[in-house]
């Protein structure tokens, strides 16, 4: 590779990247551009489609429902980033230290992240089954009435929150624990000999070394909040009273159940912008924390 000068060297680059670029072009950017281009227009799937420009646009951002999915998609990210992160940290810290098991329990722990989402959704909506689910049957032997989970709508973003959490525990927990691991173990033993205790140690060694590992935690999260779907379709179908409908599940339905496609592509560009800004803000927030330290 070091001998090859020019449009030789460039002539390989492009021979050893086409079938990478050529997947791209054909399952990212290609459908991307696709619904950009969709959009545009007014279309069913069966009709020709029509040409309504910026029209569909407007019509989201008009739309009430729109704010609502937001709104609700928001909700879940408020609720799923603490538990996720909190649980996975807690997990991270545990398995960290010398213990018998210890690389059983990670693969343990890990386990649900390489699981189906519909086979983790129908579990938990049997767990969280209102009549006969383990949670209820637990809360009962105590005397406790358990609440309608995802029957209710109160409790159903709250049922999809939980479901959530606890499949992504064991990643957030393999990106901790690496972060943890990269922690020079002089710096633990200063603070010791220094006289600071675990929790100070935690608080003021620990945590603000772990700030890089914790930011990537918080954007893969945000992201993958935002654009939560499988276990809502799985688990509540949007509902109770549309109690659990985000912004994915909204382009879902606008496309397949209502087939209005351009409304939905445009809907689906709404939040990739959405996206794009938030991820655009945290990275921004990182490369600070990065330099900082």
């Amino acid at each position: 590779m070091n001998t090859l000068r020019g449009p030789r060297k460039a002539a390989l680059l492009a021979l050893l990247l086409a079938p990478s670029l050529v997947l791209i072009l054909a399952f990212v950017l290609g459908p991307m551009f696709g619904s950009l281009w969709i959009s545009l227009h007014d279309w069913n799937l069966l009709k020709p489609m029509r040409w309504t420009g910026l029209a569909n646009y407007r019509d989201v951002l008009s739309d009430p429902a729109t704010w609502k999915a937001f709104r609700h998609t928001l909700l879940y990210v408020v609720g799923y980033l603490p538990l996720v992160y909190v649980g996975g940290l807690l997990i991270a810290l545990g398995l960290n230290r010398a213990m018998r098991g210890r690389n059983l329990l990670r693969g343990i722990y890990f386990l649900p992240v390489v699981t189906s989402w519909v086979v983790v959704a129908l579990v938990w909506k049997w767990i969280l089954n209102p009549e006969s689910g383990a949670f209820n049957t637990v809360l009962g032997w105590f005397g406790i009435h358990g609440p309608g989970w995802w029957t209710d709508p109160d409790w159903a973003m709250a049922s999809v929150v939980l479901a959530s959490a606890w499949k992504d525990l064991g990643f957030v927990m393999v990106i901790l624990l690496a972060g943890l691991q990269a922690i020079p173990q002089a710096v633990h033993e200063a603070a010791m000999i220094d006289g600071a205790g675990s929790w100070h140690r935690f608080r003021y060694v620990t945590f603000p070394l772990l700030a890089p590992s914790t930011l990537f935690v918080v954007m893969i999260s945000v992201i993958n909040g935002f654009q939560v779907f499988d276990q809502v379709f799985v688990m509540t179908g949007g509902g109770p009273a549309g109690a659990t409908t985000t912004v994915v599940s909204a382009v879902y339905d606008d496309s397949f159940r209502y087939g209005r496609i351009g409304y939905a592509s445009a809907l689906s560009w709404v939040l990739f912008v959405v996206i794009l800004l938030v991820s655009l803000a945290q990275s921004r927030l990182q490369r600070k924390v990065v330099d900082a330290q």
